[in-house]
C-alpha cells in the first residue's frame, strides 16, 4: 500500500501541472458524529475506505446515486460547508464552499506513475483507500492531502471551476 506521503510525492506534482479545479454543484446532508462512530464510505462501484469518528467529527452524505457517507473533522466541515436548513433523521443540509484541484486516473498517468489499474493508498486519516482506473485522485486548494473521489460520483457532484 502507498503511503500518504508518497502518493503526495507522485501525484501533487502532476496535480499542479495538469490538474484542473472543481466545486461541488450539489449540496450535503450533515450531522455531528458519535465518538467512536465507524463510517464505511461506500461508492457505486463497492466500498472506497472506512473511517472511525472522533469527538467534534462529522458525517457528511452526499446526494448521489450510492448516498456515500464519510466523515469531516470539525475544522474542515466549517471551513468547507455552510448551514441551509434542517433535514429528517438527524441531518441538517449544507451547501459547498470548498473547491478541490484533481486529476484524472486514466491509463496513460498511471503508467506514468508505475501504478496498477487498481491500487490502495493510506488516507489522511490512516486508513486504506482503493482508487481505480478513471477515478479522480484529489486536493484541497492547500495541497495538504490527497484523496480519491469515485467517477461516477464525481460526475454527479462535480464541475470544472472555470
Amino acid at each position: 500500500m502507498i503511503s500518504q506521503e508518497k502518493l503526495k510525492e507522485m501525484i501533487l506534482p502532476v496535480i499542479r501541472a495538469k490538474g484542473k479545479t472543481y466545486r461541488k454543484n450539489k449540496n450535503v446532508f450533515a450531522r455531528k458524529a458519535k465518538e467512536n462512530e465507524n463510517i464505511a464510505t461506500i461508492t457505486d462501484d463497492g466500498i472506497e475506505t472506512t473511517n472511525t469518528a472522533r469527538a467534534g467529527d462529522y458525517i457528511v452524505k452526499n446526494q448521489t446515486g450510492a448516498g456515500e457517507m464519510y466523515i469531516l473533522g470539525r475544522d474542515n466541515f466549517k471551513k468547507r460547508y455552510s448551514y441551509i436548513k434542517r433535514s429528517g433523521g438527524g441531518f441538517s443540509e449544507y451547501r459547498s464552499t470548498g473547491k478541490i484541484i484533481g486529476v484524472e486516473m486514466n491509463a496513460k498517468l498511471l503508467k506514468w506513475l508505475g501504478t496498477p489499474d487498481e491500487f490502495k493508498f493510506r488516507a489522511p486519516w490512516g486508513e486504506a483507500m482503493i482508487v481505480k482506473k478513471d477515478d479522480f485522485l484529489v486536493t484541497p486548494l492547500d495541497f495538504s492531502e490527497v484523496y480519491r473521489i469515485a467517477r461516477k460520483e464525481f460526475f454527479e457532484t462535480y464541475t470544472e471551476d472555470k
